[in-house]
C-alpha cells in the first residue's frame, strides 16, 4: 500500500487546509451563510475499500451522489465529490433559497450539484497547483448518481487503484453535511504527486 512519510502527509493536510478554506469561502457566498468545513483527514486506501467506506458497512448500496472532474498536469487524477443523496436536494435548496417548488428545485439539481463540486474540486485541486508550481488543468464537471462502488467506478478505475480519500465536513448555521473528496490516482500519479510533496517541503525548508 502507497505510504506518506509523516511529513508528507503533514504537508499534503495543510496543502488540502488551505484549499479547503477557499471551497468554505466560495460556498459561503452561494448560500449567503456561513460555511464551515473541518480540516480534512486524508488516507490512501484501494477502491473497494473505499467504496465500503463511503457506503457504510452495514448499507452498502446506500445511494450517494457525486460530481467528478478530470484533471492531467502534475499529475493526472480523477476528482470526485460525493455525499448522501438525501442531502443532495437540501444542499440544492441553500443554493437557490426557500421559495422554488419542490419539482423546479429537483430539475436544477444536477446543474446546481456540479456548480457546487466545480468549486470545491477546483479550490483543492487550484491550491495544489499553486503551492506545487506547476499546471493543473480540468475537465467540465459530470454528475453520478448511485453506490459509491458505482461513482468510483463511472470514473475508469480498476478495483486495485489507490484512492485518496479526504474526508470534509460541511458545517452550516442549521445544517451538518459529510462530504468525501476523493482523488483516484495510478502508481505513476502517485509518484507524481509525492514528489510534488517533497519538492513543496524542501522549497519550505529553504525559506525558513
Amino acid at each position: 500500500m502507497f505510504n506518506l512519510s509523516e511529513l508528507e502527509n503533514d504537508a499534503l493536510v495543510e496543502i488540502f487546509n488551505i484549499g479547503v478554506g477557499q471551497a468554505a469561502s466560495a460556498m459561503s457566498a452561494i448560500v449567503n451563510e456561513e460555511v464551515r468545513m473541518s480540516v480534512p483527514s486524508i488516507r490512501f486506501m484501494q477502491r473497494t475499500a473505499a467504496a465500503r467506506l463511503l457506503g457504510g458497512q452495514d448499507v452498502p448500496a446506500e445511494r450517494i451522489c457525486g460530481v467528478s472532474q478530470h484533471y492531467a498536469g502534475a499529475f493526472d487524477t480523477e476528482a470526485i465529490l460525493m455525499f448522501p443523496e438525501d442531502k443532495s436536494l437540501e444542499i440544492v435548496r441553500l443554493m437557490v433559497g426557500e421559495a422554488v417548488p419542490l419539482k423546479e428545485l429537483t430539475e436544477m439539481e444536477q446543474e446546481a450539484l456540479c456548480e457546487i463540486g466545480n468549486i470545491i474540486l477546483n479550490a483543492c485541486v487550484g491550491t495544489l497547483a499553486n503551492i506545487f508550481q506547476r499546471e493543473l488543468h480540468g475537465s467540465l464537471p459530470e454528475y453520478h448518481v448511485g453506490t459509491s462502488d458505482e461513482i468510483l467506478t463511472a470514473s475508469g478505475s480498476v478495483a486495485d487503484a489507490i484512492v485518496l480519500m479526504l474526508h470534509i465536513d460541511f458545517v452550516l448555521e442549521k445544517h451538518q453535511i459529510h462530504g468525501y473528496v476523493a482523488f483516484i490516482l495510478d502508481i505513476s500519479a502517485l509518484h507524481d504527486l509525492k514528489e510534488q510533496i517533497n519538492l513543496y517541503i524542501a522549497r519550505a525548508m529553504g525559506q525558513a
